[in-house]
């Protein structure tokens, strides 16, 4: 943001940075943050509901404009596209090893 006075422009800086390392929103956007563990970030069905989530906030928002949202929502739903095949390869590659781990008696082939 241009300001004439420069110590004005320096305290303008030290606050916006201040803001983005907290984790906290520069703009008045009206979303929130949202806090996901790294244990939710593990599995392909972890991460659908994490996008399931931030879906329906932008989904639910009154902020911003109709067409940012609806492109966000479009790029979130491709997101939770790759992730739903991810997730049932997933399964598939599961019930494979304990197919062949657990249906041989303990007995490998070699």
């Amino acid at each position: 943001m241009p300001f004439k006075n420069r110590e004005q422009a320096r305290v303008y800086s030290r606050q916006y940075a201040r803001m983005r390392r907290a984790g906290q929103p520069t703009k008045g956007c009206g979303l929130e943050a949202v806090r996901v563990s790294n244990q939710e970030l593990e599995t392909a069905g972890g991460l659908l509901r994490t996008l399931a989530s931030l879906i329906d906030e932008v989904l639910h928002s009154t902020s911003g404009d109709i067409f940012i949202r609806a492109r966000t929502v479009g790029y979130l739903v491709s997101i939770g596209l790759k992730a739903c095949e991810t997730a049932s390869l997933e399964i598939r590659l599961a019930r494979l090893e304990e197919a062949i781990n657990g249906g041989g008696d303990g007995q490998h082939r070699a």
